[in-house]
């Protein structure tokens, strides 16, 4: 019922979207003379406002069309290297790149975004690497054929793709996938896997969440696992590829992550709505890009979803030395030679400062001389990985930590 509730209203709100923008488009039309005159320019920037908030939005492209190297400016090129039922590995490179580049495997967020949330990361790492990512399917598009999808498939997927890449390559997980990154690191050194990877950067990750909780790490304790299941979990409608599946939906997601900034929000709009009226449409534009990205959500799998809430936030499994891969306990002991970066934002309210730096006191066999922490001074969350701040003072330290810990030049997997 929930879902189609949902449905429903999308539905609706799709078309008073429509009839919305078409309004504005004609109030704002001087031909009719609507827009010379007091309140047509006024109404038709609400309007403007209440059709984008209300639009329906799909899957985004990355739309990364080249880099600026050292003056340079080069075609990037765009590509599917390895297709999987939950999701595909892209990878981006261009013509100006040495023989030797680092390949950078990037892991994005499976948290109801698509991957093209860090389209920020990709282009600015682009630059001086090879990059692969992650693009996590939508689990309402994964026909029920294709099976369950859970930590133990997602750890899996993720030494499936570095196996692809081969060895020598670097790892950057985003935010949630630095749980499983570094499980998948510790698993890959416990059997000196041959593509473990040379580095692991993880940013604003929760490797141990009672380090600093935030209001999103409570949310997750104050309810029982079993309420979770009961309360949020949905089954996907017929109308989509994956009809009958269990999952997380996207929209309660984005409803969470919404509600706990409803006044920025609130705002944000209603200064996307001072600008139209000024006839600012570069700011606007800017605001509207932001939510276009924001709010294109995708559903997870119901397996996935609740184990990371009992493992990662209820349990802390990970740092309590009781997490488990496939029936084996994972021990980060194991990891003794893939250098750590630890980044986080001074002011994340979701990921709290404390705990990513964790996974450096957690690698006990590693030695001090390969790991390294960043705090970030006056960045958030989003701001780790995306902005100005990303660009200038954060990503520069991921590349010299790449570039000291570089191993030797292997030839790019085709």
């Amino acid at each position: 019922m929930l879902y189609k509730a949902y449905e429903m209203q999308r539905a609706l709100l799709s078309g008073a979207s429509a009839w919305a923008s078409l309004s504005a488009d004609f109030l704002s039309d001087m031909s009719f003379g609507h827009g010379m005159f007091f309140p047509g320019p006024v109404l038709a920037s609400a309007l403007d406002v209440f059709a984008h908030a209300a639009a329906p939005r799909g899957k985004p492209a990355f739309g990364i069309a080249s880099v600026t190297v050292d003056g340079q400016t080069h075609e990037l090129t765009e590509a599917v290297v390895l297709r999987r039922p939950f999701g595909n590995l892209l990878r981006f490179s261009h013509a100006g790149l040495p023989e030797d580049a680092p390949r950078l495997f990037l892991v994005a967020p499976m948290s109801g975004h698509f991957a093209t949330l860090l389209r920020g990361t990709v282009a600015r790492m682009a630059e001086r690497a090879v990059v692969y990512i992650t693009d996590w399917a939508d689990a309402r598009m994964v026909p029920a054929e294709a099976g369950r999808f859970d930590l133990d498939d997602y750890i899996d997927y993720l030494i499936g793709f570095l196996e692809y890449i081969g060895p020598g390559a670097h790892m950057m997980a985003v935010c949630q996938p630095s749980v499983p990154a570094l499980a998948a690191t510790a698993v890959m050194a416990a059997a000196d896997h041959p593509c473990r990877p040379a580095t692991l950067t993880m940013m604003g990750g929760p490797i141990d969440t009672r380090e600093a909780p935030t209001s999103v790490n409570d949310v997750a304790k104050q309810r029982s696992l079993s309420w979770f299941e009961h309360s949020v979990i949905a089954t996907v409608p017929y109308s989509y590829p994956g009809a009958g599946r269990q999952v997380y939906p996207g929209f309660l997601q984005l409803a969470g992550f919404l509600s706990m900034n409803l006044g920025s929000h609130m705002m944000s709009h209603y200064t996307m709505f001072k600008h139209l009226v000024a006839g600012d449409g570069e700011s606007a534009d800017a605001t509207k890009a932001f939510y276009d990205e924001y709010r294109s959500v995708c559903d997870m799998t119901a397996e996935f979803y609740l184990q990371t809430i009992e493992h990662v936030f209820q349990r802390h499994s990970l740092p309590n030395g009781e997490f488990v891969h496939r029936g084996q306990r994972i021990d980060l002991g194991a990891i003794h030679d893939t250098a750590l970066l630890a980044i986080e934002g001074e002011n994340d309210d979701i990921s709290g400062v404390g705990q990513t730096r964790a996974a450096l006191h957690l690698a006990t066999g590693l030695a001090e001389s390969r790991k390294h922490y960043l705090l970030a001074k006056e960045v958030g969350h989003y701001g780790i990985f995306n902005g100005s701040k990303w660009r200038t003072r954060i990503a520069p330290v991921v590349e010299d930590w790449i570039a000291r810990h570089q191993r030797a030049p292997l030839k790019i997997v085709a």
